[in-house]
């Protein structure tokens, strides 16, 4: 397995940059494949590259578990959506920041302490700052679709939970990605059209399912092995500054320095109460 002698706290790193270079380089087709179309490609390909790895039969699981994994594609499926929606409308740093609501919001939900409403109050104002500086109705637009984004991300995180104990390995995250891509299918079609089966924009689809999924989930899932959640949760929450960094190297997108301060206080709010929740599954 790639990376298995690396230090875990390289493991995390490698995951998180893997992850929004991968989201960089999947904008840079949205004018030939549109944001559905490179959901599809990327949900579609992570699915068969993970099927192919895994080889999970459906009818070795019981209905439960198979419903499981049915809401878990269900919600990978509509996030990825979601995010490329977004990433077509506004700057990827913005884009992820605004998303990362969804972790924020499950690791305070699964702590008790009073400190967390600062963390809720840094988040607000980051968010509130970020937004403020995202003009016109297509950022508008591209803002709701980060936040249904982390919503989404919210269900993939409690969902995910329970299908980690319900499935061994990387099994049931095959299933749902399967799930996931079939869910994603429709608009994808639609908004790729013949451009889908272009041989160069499936190589990038192949490169972009990698890059987003297959390559951080097998490092990050080693780390885990390695690593307590405390400093895990902490070194996850730097994927909005890592996307902003990402925007900047391949897609050009330079921010304000208000934007970059709103970025800085999301991180540390979701590094402070990352400290006391779980830590965030990887970002399928």
């Amino acid at each position: 397995m790639p990376g298995a002698r690396l230090p875990p706290v390289a493991l995390v790193l490698g995951g998180v940059t893997s992850i929004q270079f991968g989201a960089a380089l999947a904008a840079t087709l949205f004018s030939r494949a549109g944001p559905a179309g490179t959901a599809f490609l990327r949900v579609g390909f992570a699915a068969a590259i993970l099927m192919a790895l895994t080889r999970p039969r459906p009818r070795d699981y019981a209905p439960a578990q198979l419903r499981l994994a049915a809401l878990l594609g269900l919600a990978l499926g509509g996030m990825n959506l979601c995010f490329y929606e977004a990433l077509d409308r506004i700057p990827l740093g913005p884009a992820v920041t605004i998303e990362f609501i969804g972790p924020l919001a499950v690791a305070v939900a699964a702590s008790r302490r009073a400190l967390d409403l600062l963390w809720v109050a840094l988040a607000a104002g980051g968010i509130a700052l970020l937004s403020g500086g995202l003009h016109g109705a297509h950022s508008a637009t591209g803002i709701v679709f980060a936040a249904l984004a982390g919503c989404l991300w919210a269900l993939y995180i409690v969902v995910n939970a329970r299908a980690a104990a319900a499935f061994r390995g990387a099994s049931g995250l095959a299933l749902a990605m399967t799930v996931g891509a079939l869910a994603v299918a429709g608009p994808g079609v639609a908004d790729g059209m013949g451009s889908l089966l272009s041989p160069g924009l499936l190589a990038l689809g192949i490169a972009v399912a990698l890059l987003g999924s297959v390559i951080p989930y097998s490092l990050e899932t080693q780390a885990l092995r390695r690593l307590r959640a405390g400093p895990f949760s902490v070194l996850m929450s730097l994927e909005p500054a890592v996307a902003a960094l990402a925007g900047l190297v391949v897609l050009s997108q330079h921010l304000t320095a208000t934007q970059l301060a709103a970025i800085a206080l999301v991180v540390l709010a979701s590094a402070g109460a990352s400290r006391t929740g779980p830590p965030p599954p990887v970002e399928a």
